[in-house]
């Protein structure tokens, strides 16, 4: 091999190690905030679930649990059904987390709008969910499976 072929080499292999791991996010628990008298899991202002982080509202991979989602924004931009779309980060498994869920467009716990909910994610690690408002993407919240 000549002396070309092996810098060539070296330069390729150091080139897909930086690559492959600049392709995986380091997706993060979004924020825990306060509103009303709960502690919520999302963007504050935006969208949550109340979640405190504590054994009962912890993730467990196929464990169903309640979840009440609270929304923020204008009348126009919180008609419609809500609809949960989780993607795990390792895998990119995405699954269909909640479908046709109306929202109530009043106010509760300092939110605009909000509407209960059974959710489990199947697979430990963490997960995006996209939350869709009338099929428009209003937000997401990352959480941890444990």
């Amino acid at each position: 091999m000549s002396k070309f072929s092996i810098q060539l080499f070296i330069l390729l292999t150091i080139l897909t190690v930086l690559l492959s791991g600049c392709s995986e996010d380091e997706w993060t628990e979004s924020d825990i905030f306060v509103s009303g008298s709960f502690k919520m899991l999302g963007e504050e202002g935006q969208l949550g679930f109340i979640y405190d982080g504590g054994e009962i509202t912890k993730f467990y991979p196929n464990k169903v649990n309640k979840y009440m989602w609270h929304f923020w924004g204008s009348e126009e931009d919180l008609e419609g059904d809500l609809k949960v779309v989780g993607t795990h980060n390792e895998s990119e498994i995405e699954i269909n987390v909640l479908e046709d869920l109306p929202l109530i467009v009043m106010e509760l716990n300092g939110a605009d709008a909000s509407t209960p909910s059974l959710m489990s994610l199947p697979k430990s690690g963490m997960w995006k969910l996209d939350a869709f408002v009338d099929d428009r993407l209003h937000g997401s919240v990352y959480v941890k499976v444990h």
